[in-house]
C-alpha cells in the first residue's frame, strides 16, 4: 500500500464507526438523494458502491449495491478492479467515507465519480427506498462482486486460500511481489475460502490453494496445489 493509501486509510479508521463527524466538503459531483437515485436509473451499469462496514450494510443499503469497506487493507484492491473510464456511485452513512473514497479514486485516475451528498441519512429522510437482500449483504463476497472484480482491462490472478493453509501461506510473499511489481498490467485479489463459501461453492472450488487467470473477464489459466512464483509469471507473461 502507498504512504498516500495509508494515510486515507488511517483517518478513515479513525471516522468509520459513526461517520457523523459533519459531512467533509465534497471532493467531487456530490449531488442530492434524489439527484443521485435519478443518475443510478440514468446509468444501470455503473457500480453503485458502498464504503459502510458489513454490519450498517446488512442493517440496511441502496438496491443492488455492492460493499466495499473502506475501513479495511482490501479496499484498494477492489477499487482497482473497477474499470476507470467509466462512472462509478458511491456513498456512505452521512457523506465523510464517501469523500475520502472518491479522494481516492481520482488520485488513482477514475473519471466520473458520483457521491450521494449527506450519504444514507440523507437518502432515507428523502423517503427513498434501501433493502436487505440476503443475496447483496457482504457477509460473503456474492457473485455480482466476483464478476465486478473481473471488469478491467488488467489480468486478474485469483488466489483461493485459507488462513490454516501450508501451501496457501507459503505463496502469499510471492503473490505480494507480484501485486506490487505487476501492478501496471495484473489485479491480484485474495479470496478467503472459509469466508466466501457460497461464492466458492458457486464457482466449483473445491480444494486449495486455487489461482486463476482472468482477462476480459474469460478464464485463460488454472491451478490446483502449490505452484512456484517462476511458473504462475509465466502465465502473466
Amino acid at each position: 500500500m502507498t504512504k498516500y493509501i495509508s494515510i486515507i486509510f488511517t483517518t478513515v479508521v479513525l471516522l468509520f464507526n459513526s461517520c457523523t463527524n459533519g459531512q467533509s466538503k465534497p471532493s467531487g459531483p456530490s449531488i442530492p438523494a434524489i439527484e443521485f437515485s435519478k443518475k443510478i436509473t440514468e446509468l444501470p451499469g455503473a457500480p453503485l458502491v458502498d464504503v459502510r462496514t458489513p454490519g450498517e450494510f446488512s442493517q440496511g443499503h441502496l438496491k443492488n449495491a455492492i460493499n466495499y469497506d473502506i475501513s479495511k487493507s482490501g479496499f484498494e484492491n477492489q477499487i482497482a478492479s473497477l474499470d476507470k473510464l467509466k462512472p462509478v456511485l458511491v456513498y456512505c452513512l452521512t457523506g465523510s467515507r464517501s469523500t475520502y473514497a472518491v479522494r481516492y479514486m481520482q488520485s488513482i485516475g477514475f473519471k466520473e465519480v458520483y457521491e450521494l451528498n449527506g450519504g444514507m441519512m440523507k437518502w432515507r429522510a428523502s423517503n427513498l427506498p434501501e433493502t436487505t437482500e440476503k443475496t447483496t449483504v457482504a457477509a460473503g463476497m456474492s457473485k455480482q462482486q466476483f464478476d465486478i472484480l473481473l471488469v478491467t482491462d488488467k489480468l486478474v490472478l485469483i488466489d483461493y486460500y485459507a488462513d490454516w493453509c501450508a501451501p496457501c501461506k507459503k505463496m502469499k510473499p510471492y503473490l505480494d511481489e507480484i501485486s506490487r511489481d505487476m501492478a501496471d498490467k495484473v489485479v491480484v485479489v485474495r479470496i478467503n475460502a472459509d469466508e466466501n463459501k457460497a461464492l466458492c461453492k458457486e464457482l466449483k472450488i473445491d480444494a486449495i490453494p486455487v489461482l486463476q487467470i482472468y482477462r476480459n473477464k474469460t478464464l485463460i489459466w488454472s491451478n490446483t496445489g502449490f505452484i512456484e512464483k517462476e511458473e504462475v509469471v509465466k502465465q502473466l507473461k
